[in-house]
């Protein structure tokens, strides 16, 4: 399957939009191939799993500790960034894995390359970004700190509203699983986490404060992640296990279009034609009625006992 001219901004962008990086970002790390959502209540769930998984990727830690440092934190980014270029395929991978024996990788092939070149494309824009503000910081020329500090903010404004895109959609993942990006956020949330709690580096918190932010970002991600697959599972059949070409297509989202004209009032399907039964009574040989009198009583008068 191709792609085609303007399918991955779906012609949203135009001249105009350069100068509003919001929409550049919407149109841009939001790609019109990735599917509509199925369910409101499912992307509410997404959203906060999403500010959950901000919560879990950036670290409370780095606001509560005092001495918040931008450039740290951009740093922090970029790390995450890289380990979602490893974790992300191998995840995938895993699950192609899983389901083999319900189909083909080549089946999931424009999907799955898709997915690919948007989470390559963030972590590119992450990096741009960082270059950006080392270059601002370390640089003493007037002109390059205006040219450049211009360039910093349009990438600063993208990049973070490209993250919160990202982060719902997973880098398109849906496109090929719908249950991918909640999996995803789980692995990912606990990832971050876990070497935090391995090596005790609970950043100049106390213990309890240590493992309630450190632990409470991914288990809340992790709970929201399984609901959101436990309704997808109940309401449309759709399985993390099952390959998905050997799920039924889900039901297009939207309203219930309208009846077309000339459809017959509702009504009994099993009504009888106007104009007689053309197939007679189906319990009365000869049309007669099963119920009508009989010249003769069908049972002998006599008492039964005799008398």
């Amino acid at each position: 399957m191709a792609r085609t001219r303007g399918s991955w901004t779906g012609g949203a962008l135009t001249v105009g939009s350069v100068l509003k990086p919001q929409d550049v970002a919407r149109a841009v790390f939001h790609p019109a191939w990735i599917p509509q959502p199925l369910d409101p209540s499912v992307e509410r769930l997404k959203k906060f799993r999403v500010i959950a998984g901000a919560v879990a990727s950036l670290g409370v830690y780095t606001f509560i500790e005092g001495g918040f440092d931008f450039t740290e934190l951009l740093e922090n980014a970029m790390t995450a960034s890289v380990v979602l270029l490893f974790l992300t395929p191998l995840t995938v991978g895993a699950m192609l894995w899983v389901w083999r024996r319900g189909g083909t990788v080549r089946q999931l092939r424009v999907p799955l390359l898709n997915s690919l070149l948007l989470l390559l494309l963030f972590v590119g824009c992450v990096a741009a970004l960082l270059m950006l503000v080392q270059t601002v910081n370390g640089s003493a020329n007037a002109a390059v700190i205006i040219g450049v500090g211009l360039t910093m903010m349009w990438m600063l404004i993208f990049t973070a509203y490209g993250a919160v895109r990202v982060s719902g959609n997973f880098f398109g993942t849906a496109a090929t699983h719908r249950c991918l990006p909640p999996l995803l956020a789980m692995v990912t949330s606990w990832l971050v986490a876990v070497p935090d709690l391995v090596t005790g580096d609970l950043h100049g918190l106390s213990l309890t404060l240590g493992i309630v932010f450190i632990l409470g970002a991914p288990v809340t991600v992790t709970a929201i992640a399984l609901l959101e697959m436990g309704r997808l599972k109940r309401r449309y059949g759709i399985r993390l296990k099952a390959h998905p070409a050997t799920l039924a297509p889900a039901p297009a989202p939207g309203p219930v279009p309208p009846m077309p004209p000339g459809t017959p009032p509702a009504g009994s399907p099993y009504l009888p034609p106007q104009g007689g039964n053309p197939y007679g009574h189906p319990y009365a040989p000869g049309g007669q009625h099963p119920y009508a009198p009989h010249p003769q009583p069908p049972y002998n008068p006599q008492h039964p006992y005799g008398g």
